[in-house]
């Protein structure tokens, strides 16, 4: 007689719960994640370790090495492990071992990974007789009975929800936001830990008059290319290549169904707070007062500017120049010339205001610094360099704007900062 085996019993009661549901099982149901763990959990009871401190298996490590069809077409179970071991929005074995369950929920294959299994002797020998399930005849005869009954439900998942498998069963609430062709994206951006973090939604951008897109939010994939595991700037180069083109991002929520923060969002906010002190999660889109002035032209958020000048700072571009580089601008008294100032996600425009034409350009790997004038809390200046690709090294020069109130100076200061920081080719 088969000794009672208390995860399968939770199994059947996870199994019969779903059934009295009804309907195709969603993401949103609210015992799919604990289904999931079940199963997790019977893959890797009695799952033996190997000696010599290899690397530590789990159970999608027998699940990619099942046998494919010899000849013909790849079976639903080949492809289903074919495209989890594919999937780039995972990284580690777990990740790839829990898409591959939703998947086999959805595709109706997990029985017969199991039957595989039970059938290839040595990928068996990776549990133990006596304490698993998957390795034990008496228990998994029971255990593959229940996963016949799942193979009758019916799952209707969204697989591409999956950035977060690596660190949990729960899953973040991903939208997708489709965007007109524009000249600026409009939000700030910041890496943290390979995921593409939303820190600011930048007033009458696009992205602020769809009022989709929220501070803290995730940006996970730009018009179906993955962003899971980003290089810094990543996100910029890919919409450098859309540009001009409608844009598909999916994005996922800082908060979830509760209305609480995302759980497993927690640590990366941590670092995300310690990088940007003033960094605040957005709880609705911001709402513009009828008082606020517009200051879009072609659909991009431009600042009406006074450029006073510039000078040359030698070879080191730090903020401290700015102490002495900005005041040497003013006593220079050159002619002002009104400008139209546009800070887009990777680079700085500067245009003239009654012609719009193009003044100069500077991509953020070439801007080293910015700052406001201490004696007047309207002026700020930037470096930039003018000589990247000299044998003997960039010299820099100092260029010197006034805006028309201190809390524009700041914004424009923010923008430009968090451009050219977030650059990965500058130090």
């Amino acid at each position: 007689m088969a000794r009672k085996e208390p995860l399968l019993i939770a199994l059947k009661g996870g199994v019969l719960r779903l059934r009295e549901v009804g309907g195709p099982c969603t993401d949103t149901s609210p015992h799919l994640a604990s289904l999931c763990q079940l199963l997790e959990n019977i893959l890797r009871k009695g799952l033996q370790q190997p000696a010599w401190g290899f690397r530590r298996r789990d159970y999608w490590h027998w699940l990619e090495q099942l046998p494919t069809a010899g000849t013909g077409r790849l079976s639903p179970l080949s492809t289903s492990i074919q495209k989890a071991g594919g999937c780039e929005k995972v990284q580690t074995a777990q990740g790839h071992g829990r898409y591959f369950l939703r998947l086999a929920l959805q595709e109706k294959v997990l029985a017969a990974a199991v039957r595989e299994l039970a059938q290839t002797p040595r990928l068996l020998e990776f549990y133990d007789p006596v304490s698993s399930i998957l390795g034990n005849e008496e228990l998994l005869e029971p255990f593959l009975s229940l996963l016949l009954v799942v193979t009758e439900m019916d799952f209707s998942l969204d697989l591409q929800n999956c950035s977060f498998l690596d660190e949990s069963w729960l899953l973040p609430v991903c939208i997708t936001y489709e965007m007109v062709p524009c000249h600026t994206l409009g939000m700030v951006l910041r890496y943290v830990d390979g995921r593409v973090f939303v820190t600011e939604v930048l007033p009458e951008s696009q992205a602020e008059v769809d009022e989709v897109v929220l501070a803290g939010d995730i940006l996970d994939e730009i018009n179906g290319c993955s962003l899971r595991n980003a290089y810094s700037g990543q996100a910029g180069a890919l919409l450098q290549k859309l540009k001009g083109q409608p844009l598909s991002f999916r994005l996922l929520r800082w908060r979830w169904h509760d209305g609480e923060v995302y759980e497993p969002l927690l640590p990366y906010l941590k670092v995300l707070k310690e990088k940007e002190p003033k960094f605040q999660l957005q709880h609705s889109p911001r709402r513009r007062g009828k008082e606020e002035p517009r200051r879009l032209q072609g659909g991009r958020l431009l600042y009406k500017l006074r450029y006073l000048g510039q000078t040359s700072v030698g070879k080191y571009g730090g903020k401290e120049v700015l102490a002495h580089a900005i005041p040497a601008v003013l006593e220079r008294r050159s002619p002002v010339r009104e400008v139209l100032f546009d800070v887009k996600e990777t680079e700085v425009l500067v245009q003239e205001r009654n012609s719009s034409k193009l003044l100069c350009r500077y991509p953020y790997p070439t801007i080293s610094c910015v700052g406001r004038c201490t004696d007047s809390s309207h002026l700020f200046g930037f470096c930039v360099a003018t000589s990247p690709e000299s044998p003997d090294g960039s010299t820099f020069d100092c260029l010197v704007f006034a805006s028309s109130s201190e809390q524009e100076c700041e914004e424009i200061i923010r923008r430009i900062a968090a451009g050219f920081k977030h650059t990965e080719w500058f130090v």
